[in-house]
This record gives structure tokens, sequence and C-alpha cells, in this order.
């Protein structure tokens, strides 16, 4: 057996004359999907593998092809002759504009044998003259092939070719099975005293050579260990120990770089720091001093960990070089990317990489002092200046608590001030940039969802013109499918079909909620004005705000201010349940007419008053034809039914329709809390725990007229079921029934944990009378053709805007700036908005 490693992540590339079986050898050793032939792109753009004069072409296709897999992060196999250098350097090129490792398997067969199995081949008809070129080029190439620019150039002979197995090496940056918890430890440059102060203020126990965590945290060191302070020995020491122990991993920093070329003999220029370290490690005993600089020169650029979901390096890295390999990834790592300029210390001005990050994986970093660690873009520097008079910092992950320890003394001057902050972006500032062209969302919930440009361009119209305040914009709601359609004689919907999608799903519980007569609102809520200012940036001296689910304010006049008062006096003891001054609650605004007075009127009330004058008068004409003997029965009891279904269109909306004058009727149904402070899961929490904790707002338990007298706040009644209970589920069924009889809506079924993924996360199950506001006062008589409606579409983005609100509150509850959690609202409301032409 012969094994053979390939990088798990990069490009291989088949050389063999024609003949020497690199097709037969590609399909038993790897997946089809993987192996680009070029053959295959010959065939492609010719309809004939054999025309060598779509070679140019073929190849063009090919070289597009490894490309896009290279970018998009997948193991791409070669299947071509590759004899000749100039084909080998293109691939190489592509490998490298990729950062990613190039491998060469050559498959060396006898010149003859070659030929013998292309002359039984019917498909090539070239002769032995094609393979005796092609074999002298082989040789030609075979003694400096390795100086391609190869990782590795493997050469099989013989038996060696079929005992060959492929084996996959990961690149050493990944580390993705490691899931912490992990301790990361910003630039410590030399302060031992320090490391160990915040190691034991961490909870670690530190040793003369080492240190462990009872809890069996691991440390990670984002690099520049050395140079500038007072103990670059004893940090490597302690540092080294962990490492060897297992308890710790360290990425490289340029000073550790620096510092090997100088050990090294290399010339370099002994500054910032470097003459120090040259002068402690000069002291150490020679063999301390090698095993130094091999453990330095051995740190590589970044680590991947958590499935993927943590990138440590020392300066960042952009979301393209992760897992990645070349030079310039490294070099990324060590330096950052700089614009070419200097600022008035003589410094090189850093590229705000961070601010333009957008990607999935939270990235930590440190090698530009900072006073205080933030938040940009899922990215924080931790360096935070501990040789220069600052503070040594770590950030607990997966807790994302930072903790840190104060410098004992400046131990080497700045040139430039610690204080003085690096120029960035205004957190609260909107940019057009930030929604405009089709832009691509990250999420941790539902991976990237992409936002078309045409639908971008709607919704920017609408915020711009109507939205209400963005500081208040932190969360738009997302829509909600029905279940399957059911086949129950009469019905459209029934809650049986939700039920056993949920099941079928993994679901245990759920959670039948009233679907309320009203429209969908978002209330924003802070105790004060001082709330307001502080948590959200708004200084106009209001507390909060009522918006629908685009975003528009509820009332465009006075009673917007005195609505959020009077729902801020009431929200009184879901204050002190929750130990928060703010809060996001997602509602129902009752009743309908309120916001809907003029759709109701125009769209709903004229279908029904025209019917109700002119069907009268159709049955009665055809009554009297039916009396003088006319064969007009079938006629009339059809006009006799669409009478009824007339009333019954009526009845349905005219429930949703009551008199309100200034706040007097209008009533506010919270079904969520959204987000409040310190609870960063309060988007994901059970369903009962927010039904528990609204229940203080709405006079529940009993939910009577007493207790509910004079609120705003109304309850919303439920029901819980387990869905393993067939009479827990016919009892849900006759409570729908119930409602939707007396002229309710409907209800909302719900798993009781948030769930993600291809779950929905929620299915409104209408009744019967309702759906006639939905489909026509006639839909029943065509059951048979709305069953034929298709729901795909529905469903999708029922998914995408659930993934996307959830960002949005995590991304609040995090603390992260404005326009961050702008992005995926803005893309909630681009999704609800028909396309338009962007130039318009």
């Amino acid at each position: 057996m012969v094994e053979i490693k390939v990088p798990e992540m990069g490009l291989v590339v088949l050389v063999g004359v024609s003949g020497s079986g690199k097709s037969t050898f590609a399909a038993r050793h790897f997946a089809p999907t993987q192996v680009i032939s070029s053959d295959y792109c010959r065939g492609l753009v010719s309809d004939d593998e054999n025309d060598q004069s779509a070679t140019p072409e073929a190849f063009d296709l090919l070289h597009h092809i490894v490309g896009v897999r290279l970018r998009r992060g997948l193991l791409t196999v070669v299947d071509a002759t590759n004899v000749q250098y100039e084909a080998r350097k293109k691939l190489i090129e592509l490998a490298k504009s990729h950062d990613v490792l190039a491998d060469a398997i050559v498959l060396d067969v006898p010149e003859g044998v070659a030929v013998a199995r292309n002359a039984v081949r019917p498909d090539r008809d070239f002769g032995p003259r094609v393979v005796v070129r092609q074999n002298k080029d082989l040789r030609r190439s075979l003694a400096r092939m390795s100086k391609d620019g190869f990782r590795r150039v493997h050469v099989l002979r013989g038996d060696e070719i079929d005992q060959a197995v492929i084996a996959y090496e990961r690149a050493w940056t990944d580390k993705t099975e490691l899931t912490g918890p992990f301790d990361i430890i910003g630039d410590v440059h030399g302060c031992r005293s320090e490391l160990e102060a915040l190691l034991r203020a961490l909870g670690w126990q530190v040793g003369a050579a080492g240190a462990v965590h009872p809890e069996g945290r691991t440390a990670v060191f984002v690099g520049d260990l050395v140079d500038r302070g007072p103990d670059t020995p004893g940090v490597l020491r302690l540092v080294m120990g962990m490492v060897a122990a297992g308890t710790a991993l360290c990425v490289s920093g340029n000073h550790e770089q620096k510092l090997v070329r100088a050990l090294g003999g290399r010339k370099v220029t002994v500054a910032h720091g470097l003459k120090e370290s040259l002068e402690q490690l000069a002291a150490e005993p020679e063999e301390f001093q090698r095993e130094a600089r091999a453990f330095m020169d051995g740190l590589i650029s970044h680590y991947r960990l958590d499935g993927g979901r943590l990138v440590v390096a020392h300066a960042g890295l952009k979301e393209a070089y992760h897992g990645r390999a070349s030079g310039r990834v490294r070099s990324f790592a060590l330096y950052g990317d700089t614009t070419g300029e200097t600022d008035e210390y003589g410094l090189p001005v850093r590229y705000p990489w961070a601010e333009e990050y957008r990607g999935r994986a939270m990235v930590v970093y440190g090698h530009t002092p900072v006073p205080e660690p933030e938040w940009v873009n899922n990215t924080i520097c931790l360096d935070t200046g501990a040789v220069f008079g600052g503070r040594l910092t770590a950030l607990r992950y997966p807790e994302r608590e930072l903790v840190s320890v104060p410098a004992e003394r400046v131990w080497y001057e700045s040139v430039r001030p610690l204080g003085v902050p690096k120029a960035g972006r205004e957190p609260g500032a909107l940019r057009i940039g930030d929604v405009s062209g089709t832009r691509y969302v990250d999420t941790r919930f539902s991976g990237r969802i992409k936002v078309r440009e045409e639908n971008a361009a709607a919704a920017l119209e609408i915020m711009s013109r109507f939205a209400v305040d963005p500081r208040w914009l932190v969360y738009l709601p997302p829509t909600m499918a029905p279940p399957e359609t059911s086949t129950r004689d009469g019905f459209l919907e029934h809650p049986a079909e939700a039920f056993e999608e949920f099941a079928a799903a993994g679901v245990t519980r759920v959670v039948c909620e009233e679907k309320h007569m009203g429209s969908r609102a978002i209330a924003v809520l802070a105790r004060t004005p001082e709330v307001a200012a502080k948590r959200f940036g708004i200084t106009d001296g209001s507390a909060g705000a009522v918006y629908t689910r685009t975003g528009r304010p509820f009332f465009g006049d006075g009673r917007m201010g005195e609505l959020v008062d009077r729902l801020r006096e009431e929200a009184r003891p879901l204050w002190d349940e929750l130990v928060s001054d703010w809060v996001v609650l997602d509602c129902e605004l009752l009743p309908w007419s309120a916001k809907a007075e003029e759709l109701i009127r125009r769209q709903y009330a004229s279908v029904g008053a025209a019917a109700r004058a002119a069907l009268p008068d159709a049955v009665a004409v055809l009554s009297a034809a039916a009396g003088r003997g006319l064969d007009v029965g079938d006629l009339l009891e059809g006009t006799q039914r669409r009478l009824d279904n007339a009333a019954r269109f009526r009845d349905a909306y005219a429930r949703y329709c009551w008199p309100v004058s200034g706040l007097d009727g209008v009533r506010l149904a919270p079904f969520q809390v959204l987000a409040c402070e310190g609870r960063a899961t309060a988007a994901t929490e059970p369903h009962s725990w927010h039904l528990e904790a609204l229940s203080l707002l709405t006079g529940e338990p009993d939910g009577s007229p007493e207790a509910t007298a004079g609120r705003l706040f109304a309850p919303t009644r439920h029901v819980f079921v387990s869905l393993d209970s067939e009479r827990e589920r016919a009892d849900a069924v006759e409570w729908w029934s119930a409602l939707t009889e007396a002229g309710g809506e409907g209800m909302v079924v719900k798993p009781v944990d948030v769930v993600t993924g291809r779950v929905q996360p929620g299915l409104k199950v209408r009744g019967r009378e309702y759906l006639r506001i939905i489909y026509g006062p006639d839909y029943t008589e065509s059951l048979d053709v709305l069953r034929r409606r298709f729901l795909g579409k529905k469903r999708s983005l029922a998914l995408r805007e659930h993934a996307l609100g959830l960002e949005a509150l995590t991304r609040l509850a995090e603390g992260e700036p404005l326009w961050r959690v702008h992005e995926p609202v803005f893309a909630v409301l681009a999704m609800e908005s028909e396309p338009v032409d962007p130039r318009l």
C-alpha cells in the first residue's frame, strides 16, 4: 500500500501521458464532482471530447471551474496530461490566487503500455507519436517538478498506481474540532507578572512553567508574547509549558517572527523592543534559547476553532482568508492591511478591514493597541496596551465576557499615546452602501442570505420615506406560512396538518396561540427618555415607538406619544421582572381598522355593499321566474349561495372593526419578549417563558374583564399541546373550532422551544370564515382549485426572514452598532418588498 496525503482543501493536479490511467485513478479515489477533466470540458464546448480545435476554449472553461471551486474551499482534482510546465504553471497560479495548497500526482507508466492502451480505445486515433511526444515532455519535467510550486509531488510507478491510497490532511490552522471553552488573551509583550495575574483572575492555577484550569478551559494567545516588556523569557517559558501540556494554543505575532529572524543571525532593525528581548534571552541557557526559537518559529498564522465559528489571528483576518494557506494570508494575519500611508506619529495607517467584515466566524485579534476592546462586525481587538501602561485583556468564549487586569507600570513608552482613538466609523451612523445593491447577510441561524438589488431598491424607498426613526427599528417580524393544505371537507386549513408537520420534524410540544384580529406591531419601550438616549441614541425626549411590520409608525399624530407613555406605565411589572429598563415586544394591535380603516372601506366594504345591494334583487327576480315555471333552479340556488357567502364575507371583516376614539378602543396584545437588557437569549427562550412573563402586563391568569378593564395590554389566549397525546391534540382542535366559529381568525402553532434550520418557527391556521377575506366571498366554491396553491415560496421566505430577525435581535443584545443591527432588519423589509428597477 502506498499512502498519498493530499490537502483536504486544495488542488490536486494529475500528471501523465495519454493512456497512463489518470481518469481511472481519479474515478477510483475521488468523487465525480471533485474531478475536472479536460476531455469533459472539451466535450462541453464542442460536443466532441476529441475535438482538438476546441482545446483553448476547453481549458478556459476548466480554469474557470477550478477557480470557482477553489474560491469556495472545495478540493479540486484536475484530470489532464499536464506534462508541460506551462500547463502546470497556470494551475499553480490558480491555487496561489485562492490561497490554497497544490499537490501533483504523477502516473509514470512505460511508454509502450500507454501506446497499447490508446490503441484499443476507439476514441483515440492519434497514433503513438502523441504519446511519444508527451512522454518526452514528462521526462524533461520530472526532475524539476518539485520546484514548480507544488507542496508535494507524488510519483507512482508500476504496482504503486493500483496500490495507492489517498489520505486527506487537514490544514494546520484547522482546529475546528476544539469547541472550548476558551480564554483568548491579548498581546502580552513580555509582561509575565500581568499575565499571571490575568490567568488567576480567569480562574487558572499558575505554576512555575505552566498553568491549568480546573474547569478544563483552554487559553489561546493572539501572539506578540515578546519584546518591550520586562520578562520575555518568563512569558515564553509559561506559554510554552501550557502549549506543551495541551492547555493552550498560540498563534504567531509579528514580534515573534522578527525575534526568530534576529536569533537566526539575519539582519533586522533592532527596534520596537527587540533589543530588550535579545538581551533578556542572552542571559538564558542555550538550551532554552533553542527551544524558544523553535517554538516561535513553529507558530502558525491563525486558528479556526469551534466548528469554524471562531478565528484567532494576531492582526485579524478577513473571511476570504479563513483556513487558507499562503504568504499573503500569513502576512495579513501577522501585520494586517495597511493603506500605504503613515500617521502623524510615523506609524503605518491600518486599513479598517473589520468595518467591512461580514463573516460568520467571530474574529479575535490584537496587534494594534486600543484604549478599550470594542465589537466591530463580530470582531474584537484585545490589545489594550499592557506594556504601555494600559491593561492586559482576555475574552471568555463563548461567554463573550471581557476580563482584564491593569499594568503594574508603563514598561515601554508608546510612540502613539494609548488614549488616542483610532479613526473609525461612528457606531450610530447609517450609510446607503450598507443596504444598496445585491447584499449577502450572514446569520448564525441560517447561514448566508441573499438580498436582491431590485428588492433592496424598493425597501430603501419605504425606509427613507415612511419608516420610524431607524434607531427604534431594531426588528421586523417575519412572514408566517400556513400548514400544508387540508383535505378535510370544507376546510383549506386545519390544525391537524400543523401538528403532523411539527411532529414529523421531531418537535414534541407546541403552543397554540390565539391569532388576534388586528395588525402585527413591534413595541420598543424605554423606562425613561434618559434610558432611550443611552440605549438607542434617541435624544428627542421620546421613550419608545410602536411600528408596523414594514417599519411605519402606527399613528402619525399625537396618539403615538400617548400610546407609548401608557404602555410604559403599564409595563412597570415587566421592568421589575426582567430587571431591565427597556424592552422590545412582539404584539398585535387591535382593532385592524385602527390602521387599515381606509383599506377596509375601499377594498372589502365596497365588495360587501355591492353584493348585498345586487344579489337580493337577483334572487328576487330568479324566484319570480321559477314561480312562473322557468328552469332557473340551479341558477337561483347558486345566486342564493353567493348572497349567503357575501353576508358571511361582510361579517368576517366587520369583526375586525370597532369604534376607536383617540386610544379608547385600542388594545395591544403581546406574545413575545424579543429583547431586553441583560438577557441575550430573550428571543430564543421557550414560549412558555414569554407568555408567563407577559401575563404581568395583561391581568392574567384569569384574563377576566375586571382584571383587564382599562388596560391597553390585552392577553393572548393559548393552550399547550404534547404532540404524542391524541387527547391534547383533539382538545386543541376543539379550542380552535370554538374560536373560529365565534368569528375569531384562528391560531398560530409554534414549537414551545424555539427551533432553527428547516423547521417553520410558526404556522398560522386560519378559520374557514376568515379565509373569505383572503380568497374572496365565494372561495368555498373552489376549494379544489385552491388546494393546489403553492406554499414553497412562502415557507422559504418565512424561514429566511425568521433567521434574519433572530440575527438582528442577537446583534442588538450583544451591543453591536446600529448599522449592524439595521442590516438584517433592512433585509427582512427588502424580502417583503415588490422588486423595482434599481435604476428608477
